[in-house]
């Protein structure tokens, strides 16, 4: 058939009852037949603006912190310590038993003045800084400093350390980590309800920035894997029931294209992502039962389209070589009766 613009339609695609969509370039238009076979207006197809990319503020990128090894916070406490205890028996402060107890003589002192105070205090505030800077850094852990709210840097160091106790420290996971999502709601290119199970591997690149870049890194990971899930299964229909066209069952194309969608969000919050892939995709149990059935149903016209063919070569084959070698001389009409009645038989062994 052909319209007033002289573009062919196959018949076919006029009378079929789930015609597949047909994609469109962008600055075309496409010309339909409307009632009474007249072609309708031209429709366009929608162009969607760029994404924008997410981003945080510059400043906020991981850096090395201070952190001394815990033996200086050690001797600094001890030292401060000592120190309290010097001046508290200088000033005649002591308790009379913590004398005794250390065997030192009975001293009164001179008495509490400006300056046992302030060296009291002197001592206490090392002491309180020496042993109160003390951390047990862990390996797979970080530590982002802030002061203030002012980011001061990040400590990925093990063992005892000694940071700066003003410093506010907040503990930061960057071990390789995994995480397996529970079956999420999606739908395929033709609008079928599916239930995805997707495992997602990554780790905290940028321990600052997934710190102070976001509210609740761990949190904004599963919603992007939800969000960008929607977006690639949505590009290809769950199967392909009468053609070879690409599916969802292709699971590396559809891990490769989920992971580089999911890193390309992740990046910007300092988190790293290695694989993102889809465990398990299956139909929602309320369209399971009727898709089953389409499966089934189309896997048996497969079977009989092979059947059929294997038989039209045998019996073509069979009669080429009785009518070439001269076994038998057919007319049309023995001829017709031949191939029906080899069609049978041969059909019917296959069948059985």
């Amino acid at each position: 058939m052909h319209n007033e613009a002289t573009t062919e339609i196959p018949v076919h695609l006029l009378f079929r009852d789930d015609p597949d969509p047909v994609p469109v370039p962008v600055r075309s238009a496409v010309v339909g037949i409307g009632t009474g076979g007249r072609p309708t207006s031209p429709r366009p197809h929608l162009r969607t603006p760029p994404r924008p990319v997410p981003t945080v503020d510059p400043e906020v990128r991981e850096r090395p912190g201070r952190a001394l090894p815990g033996v200086f916070g050690v001797l600094a406490g001890a030292a401060g310590t000592a120190g309290a205890v010097v001046s508290l028996g200088w000033a005649g402060a002591l308790p009379q038993i913590m004398t005794e107890i250390a065997g030192l003589p009975g001293y009164e002192g001179v008495g509490p003045g400006p300056a046992q105070w302030a060296a009291t205090a002197g001592s206490g505030v090392l002491a309180l800084f020496g042993f109160g800077g003390l951390a047990r850094g862990r390996t797979g852990r970080a530590w982002v400093l802030t002061l203030f709210g002012r980011y001061r840097g990040s400590v990925r160091k093990s063992g005892l350390l000694w940071v700066n106790p003003l410093l506010l420290r907040r503990r930061v996971d960057v071990r390789l980590r995994h995480w397996r999502s529970e079956p999420m709601p999606a739908v395929d290119a033709n609008g079928v309800a599916l239930r995805v199970v997707v495992l997602v591997v990554w780790r905290v690149k940028d321990a600052a920035r997934a710190t102070l870049g976001v509210e609740d890194h761990e949190e904004y990971l599963r919603e992007c894997v939800e969000a960008d899930l929607a977006r690639v299964l949505s590009q290809l229909p769950a199967d392909a029931f009468h053609t070879d066209a690409p599916t969802l069952r292709n699971a590396e194309a559809v891990g490769d294209l989920l992971t580089r969608k999911l890193a390309a969000d992740a990046e910007p919050v300092g988190i790293e992502v290695f694989s993102a892939q889809p465990t398990r995709i299956e139909y929602a149990p309320e369209v399971a039962a009727a898709m089953q059935r389409r499966r089934i149903a189309a896997l048996d016209a497969q079977h009989r389209d092979s059947v059929l063919t294997s038989v039209v070569d045998s019996v073509e084959d069979t009669v080429t070589r009785l009518t070439t070698r001269g076994l038998v001389e057919l007319d049309d009409y023995e001829r017709k009766a031949l191939v029906k009645d080899l069609t049978v038989a041969f059909y019917t062994g296959r069948g059985e």
